[in-house]
C-alpha cells in the first residue's frame, strides 16, 4: 500500500512540473508575441540583464530567465509571469518610442516602469532610421556578423544589411559563399532560410536579398547603381589599416563611413565599445580593435577603477585562426608556418599595448604575449596585475566583479562564471565580450591573477555592430538609465 501511494506521489508530482513547464511556454509564446510587436512598431528592444530576449525561441527565452537567476541582487529568480506582466505593461504604452529596456534590472531592484515609462513620450524620442550596411569581406567576421544583423525580425529601421563585397571567383561562388553562412562547423546551422538568387547575383536571407558585390578594390564599386546610399561599410578583410587604405571606401559613391575590423595604425581611432567610444565624434574611418583588445578592456577598466593597476602582463591562450597552416608550410610570419592543429604556437599580440589606446591611464603599463592552440573558438586571456591597492582576498576581487558584470553600465560586455565544469566549448556563441572565470580567480597581497574567457567571433562581433550603430546616428533611451 506504501508503495503504491508513493508512485501516485511521484506521477502528481512529475504531472504538477510538466504542467508549470507547459503553462511557461504558453507565456513564453504570448511574450513572443509582444517582443515582435514592440520592435516593428515602436522601436522598443527588451532586454534581460543586457541579454535580448530571442523573439522566435520558446526555449531560449525559457533558458534565458533560468540564467537569470545567478544574476541581479541576491540571486533571486527571474519568473517569466513577472517579465510578461512588465512587458504587457510596456506595450499598453503607444506613446513610447525608441528605448531598450532591461527588465531584468527593473525587476529585481523593483524599480517602478510606469514611471519610467511616462518620461519617455514619442515627442521626446528620436526615430531611429535605417542605415544601409555593406560588409567588405565575408570571411568568419563576415559570416557572423551577416547571421546577427539578419537573425533579428525585419524592421524598417536600424542597421540594414544591403551588399556584401568579395573577390571576383569562379562560376558557383555564389553558391559556396551562401552555403558557408547556412552551415557552420562552429555555431551551427543558420536559424532561418537562405536562398541563392543567380539572376540578380545575390543571396536572399530570411527573406531579405543582400547584393553581392564582386570587386578587387574599393575604387571599382559604385553602390548607389545597387540602390545603396550613406551606407556604413564594415571592412573584414584587414588589408587595409591606415587613413590612405580604408580612404578608398569613402571614395566610393554610396559610402558614408567606414568602420576596421582588425587595430588600425595612424591617426584612426581604435575603440572599444563601453570604454572609449564617446570619443569618436564625426570621425568618418574607425577602427574596432582587436577582439582580444575588446575581451579584456573592460574588465581592466573596472579592476583600474576599483583597485589602480600600477603594471601587469596579458598572456592570450588564443584558438588558432585561418591565416594559420593547417600543416607545416611557409609563412612570412614567425612559427605561423608550423601546423596550427598540431601545435600550440608562440606569437606576438598588439593587444595589451593596444589597450592603452583605448584606456590611456594604462598606456605602457602593460605587456603582452600570445600562444595559438589547437581549438577553433574561444580564447583565454590571463592578466597578471600588480595593485596599487591590495584585495582583501580573491573572494573580495570576485564580488567586485561579478557586482559590475550584474550592472547596467558593464553587463553587456562583462559576463562572470564561478562554475567549477566550465571550459571553453561552453562560451562558443556567448555574446558578452569577456567573462571573468571566478574559480581561476588568484589574490596574493597586491597582485591578482584574474581569466577572461572570450568568444573571438561572436563576442567581438558584436562589439562592432555596437559600435556601427552608434556610427550610424542610432541611439536609444535606456531604462533603467
Amino acid at each position: 500500500m506504501f508503495l503504491v501511494s508513493q508512485a501516485d506521489t511521484l506521477r502528481q508530482l512529475h504531472q504538477d512540473r510538466l504542467n508549470h513547464y507547459n503553462n511557461q511556454e504558453q507565456q513564453a509564446i504570448e511574450l513572443m508575441s509582444l517582443l515582435n510587436k514592440l520592435y516593428n512598431e515602436q522601436d522598443v528592444q527588451i532586454t534581460l540583464f543586457g541579454e535580448t530576449l530571442d523573439a522566435s525561441s520558446v526555449g531560449s527565452i525559457l533558458a534565458l530567465h533560468q540564467k537569470a537567476g545567478t544574476r541581479g541582487a541576491d540571486s533571486k529568480p527571474i519568473d517569466i509571469k513577472d517579465t510578461l506582466a512588465m512587458v504587457k505593461e510596456i506595450a499598453a504604452n503607444r506613446d513610447v518610442q525608441t528605448v531598450r529596456i532591461d527588465v531584468g534590472q527593473l525587476i529585481t531592484s523593483n524599480n517602478d516602469v510606469a514611471s519610467a515609462l511616462a518620461a519617455l513620450t514619442s515627442a521626446a524620442s528620436a526615430k531611429n532610421e535605417a542605415t544601409d550596411v555593406v560588409l567588405y569581406g565575408f570571411g568568419r567576421i563576415g559570416r557572423i556578423l551577416t547571421r546577427l544583423l539578419l537573425s533579428q525580425a525585419s524592421s524598417s529601421k536600424g542597421l540594414q544589411l544591403k551588399a556584401i563585397v568579395v573577390r571576383p571567383a569562379a562560376a558557383g561562388d555564389l553558391a559556396k559563399r551562401a552555403s558557408l553562412l547556412e552551415r557552420d562547423s562552429i555555431h551551427g546551422g543558420f536559424s532561418g532560410a537562405i536562398d541563392v538568387d543567380e539572376a540578380n547575383n545575390g543571396i536572399i536571407i530570411n527573406g531579405r536579398f543582400v547584393q553581392v558585390i564582386y570587386a578587387n578594390d574599393p575604387s571599382e564599386i559604385d553602390y548607389t547603381a545597387y540602390g545603396i546610399d550613406n551606407a556604413i561599410v564594415i571592412d573584414n578583410t584587414g588589408k587595409w589599416k591606415d587613413e590612405a587604405g580604408l580612404g578608398k571606401h569613402l571614395a566610393s559613391k554610396g559610402v558614408q563611413k567606414v568602420l576596421l575590423t582588425a587595430p588600425a595604425g595612424g591617426e584612426i581611432k581604435n575603440v572599444v565599445y563601453g570604454v572609449n567610444n564617446d570619443t569618436i565624434g564625426d570621425d568618418t574611418i574607425v577602427s574596432a580593435a582587436s577582439c582580444t583588445t575588446n575581451a579584456i578592456t573592460p574588465s581592466l577598466k573596472v579592476l583600474n577603477d576599483e583597485y589602480g593597476i600600477e603594471n601587469g602582463h596579458v598572456e592570450t591562450i588564443h584558438s588558432f585562426t585561418n591565416d594559420q597552416n593547417l600543416i607545416d608550410n611557409y609563412h612570412k610570419a614567425d612559427r605561423r608556418g608550423r601546423s596550427a592543429v598540431l601545435n600550440m604556437v608562440m606569437t606576438s599580440t598588439g593587444a595589451a599595448k593596444a589597450v592603452g589606446k583605448a584606456l590611456p591611464e594604462l598606456s605602457g603599463k602593460l605587456t603582452g604575449n600570445a600562444i595559438r592552440v589547437p581549438t577553433p573558438n574561444v580564447s583565454l586571456a590571463i592578466l597578471n596585475l600588480n595593485l596599487k591597492t591590495a584585495p582583501k582576498d580573491a573572494d573580495a576581487l570576485n564580488a567586485y566583479m561579478r557586482q559590475m558584470a550584474n550592472s547596467s553600465m558593464w553587463q553587456s560586455q562583462i559576463a562572470y562564471t564561478d562554475s567549477t565544469e566550465a571550459v571553453s566549448t561552453d562560451f562558443v556563441g556567448t555574446t558578452h565580450v569577456g567573462i571573468l572565470d571566478a574559480q581561476a580567480t588568484i589574490v596574493t597581497d597586491n597582485h591578482a591573477t584574474v581569466y577572461i574567457w572570450y568568444d573571438n567571433e561572436v563576442g567581438y562581433s558584436t562589439q562592432v555592430l555596437r559600435l556601427a550603430t552608434q556610427m550610424a546616428g542610432i541611439s536609444y533611451n535606456h531604462i533603467p538609465a
